[in-house]
């Protein structure tokens, strides 16, 4: 992710997702910190490795950890019962991303258990302990219209300063790397769209953002060439 700060200097943000989802991940973070260029992790709060990637965060005061809201190939932090239709009896939110963005949007008896399970993640994190260094979603679903709804209307309750704005040029990524066209082009035209209607939201809360985001048209194939 890039930065433009005010003058014109141009700022590199080296961020990881999933941090908490299993020990090989955090451990992969932690690595990546501490010998290499990543300076963010996004902290699902509701998986398996969570604890162990808070006590890594604690020993590297370096590393800025922010929120990787997860509303759907997760866990939620609140039991069924009180997010009815959101999950399944096991706590798990669908893993088909089209299928939640369809529901989220046209179901609207979902929309307050939503509002319920983001400020349990939210809750979650302040609990921790650890600043809030920023917010996006798993698969960027905090970008989903309802979602991003409901982020806006609740701001001041959830302390939000950053937010991801993921929007990754085309163009360029089609100069730098080839194969995956239609992966590529759907997700550019998908996102674009997405980021288009977000941007004044952003600028209406306040909200920081990169100016643009990288990896997102690589999916899993941001390796060391490619950086």
């Amino acid at each position: 992710m890039v930065a433009s700060a005010p003058s014109e200097l141009r700022r590199l943000i080296v961020n990881a997702d999933d941090f908490g989802r299993s020990t090989s991940i955090n451990q992969a973070v932690i690595r990546a910190h501490r010998e290499g260029i990543l300076t963010t992790a996004s902290l699902m709060v509701n998986e398996p490795a969570c604890e162990e990637a808070v006590a890594l965060a604690r020993q590297n005061p370096q590393l800025g950890v922010g929120l990787h809201l997860t509303l759907l190939c997760g866990r939620s932090a609140l039991p069924p019962g009180e997010i009815p239709g959101l999950v399944g009896a096991d706590s798990a939110f669908t893993s088909n991303p089209a299928g939640a963005g369809f529901r989220y949007f046209f179901v609207r008896s979902l929309r307050e258990p939503l509002r319920r399970e983001i400020h349990a993640q939210f809750q979650r994190f302040r609990a921790l302990g650890l600043p809030l260094d920023h917010v996006n979603g798993h698969l960027h679903m905090h970008l989903h219209p309802v979602v991003l709804g409901i982020l806006a209307e609740d701001a001041p309750r959830l302390g939000i300063e950053r937010l991801r704005l993921t929007s990754d040029p085309l163009r360029l990524n089609l100069r730098l790397a080839p194969g995956h066209l239609v992966y590529r082009t759907t997700h550019a035209l998908i996102f674009g769209w997405l980021a288009g209607r977000a941007r004044p939201v952003l600028r209406e809360h306040g909200w920081r953002c990169t100016d643009a985001v990288f990896g997102l048209l690589q999916n899993a194939r941001v390796d060391e060439s490619r950086v």
